[in-house]
């Protein structure tokens, strides 16, 4: 088989046209140049260069159509060798990526993207929408790379989180509700107030910070409405169906009818976090998830 050395002494040859000029470019004695061309010409079972003792070095017509391929050869060996040595540094390839709507409405998305693609410019990124529970085993699974999900107490086996941003938790209120007539609003102004709550808010601990609004106010918090998301959450208090307790970031919709107020006396927050693979290989996506877990909350 031929080897990417044969083809370069081949081409620094076919370049000078000398023996002398072409070991002197590559930096070896010439009988070493003169030695792996014989080699190559052998191995081919043709001869590519016409020498003579009182006549410079010429291709033969074998030669020149060797040549072409040659270079052709040598260009995808170099391009083959950077991209290796780039995907090794991380600098190319696919990320894939999973994150929840909060992720993207508090801007933890969107900073950890542009601080990563201005070092990582050529790695491809895919991004998909999805609940925790769907992401911790779309990880598990190899189907994503990256999660940013709803922090837990605890994550399935082989799987790594960190903390990545907190987010108080505000009630989202109907514009004309009697409840914006108090100065400031207790838990204990929420004791007769319809709760309307995300289904996922079990499975996700949601529950808890429910509840301990409830006990800040000495009263059970009751699910008059049960919805998939937030975002549905905040539009139905806008509609005057309840009050809502969300992630702060989701102000910055701006939805119309609806206001954000704290809760005087309660200061739960939720908090975000970046999920991945403990035996991940992948450079890329290694390279993702230390630009992401700098972005400390």
């Amino acid at each position: 088989m031929i080897d990417s050395r044969q083809l370069r002494y081949f081409a620094v040859l076919a370049q000078h046209m000398h023996f002398g000029r072409a070991a002197e470019a590559l930096s070896i004695a010439q009988s070493a140049v003169s030695s792996q061309i014989k080699r190559l010409e052998e191995d081919l079972g043709v001869r590519l260069f016409n020498r003579r003792k009182r006549s410079a070095v010429s291709l033969t017509d074998a030669g020149r159509m060797f040549l072409v391929e040659a270079q052709a050869a040598l260009r995808q060996i170099e391009r083959a060798d950077r991209i290796g040595r780039l995907a090794g540094r991380g600098e190319i390839g696919q990320v894939e990526l999973a994150y929840v709507v909060s992720a993207a409405m508090s801007g933890v998305l969107s900073e950890m993207l542009g601080t990563f693609r201005r070092a990582h410019p050529s790695v491809l990124m895919r991004l998909t929408t999805m609940d925790t529970p769907s992401q911790l085993r779309a990880i598990s699974d190899g189907l994503v790379d990256v999660g940013l999900v709803r922090s837990r107490a605890a994550y399935p086996e082989g799987i790594a989180a960190q903390v990545v941003h907190h987010d108080q938790l505000l009630l989202a209120i109907n514009v004309n509700s009697p409840l914006l007539h108090h100065p400031v609003i207790r838990a204990r102004d929420l004791a007769s107030e319809c709760f309307i709550v995300p289904q996922f808010a079990e499975t996700e601990g949601f529950t808890e910070n429910l509840a301990r609004l409830g006990r800040a106010g000495g009263f059970h918090v009751h699910a008059a409405h049960s919805v998939g998301d937030f975002i549905t959450a905040i539009s139905m208090a806008a509609g005057d169906y309840g009050v809502a307790l969300v992630p702060g970031s989701f102000e910055r919709l701006g939805i119309r009818g609806v206001t954000f107020r704290k809760v005087e006396d309660y200061a739960d927050s939720v908090s975000l976090s970046l999920a991945w693979l403990r035996t991940e290989s992948s450079p890329s996506v290694r390279a993702f998830v230390a630009t992401a877990r700098a972005c400390q909350p």
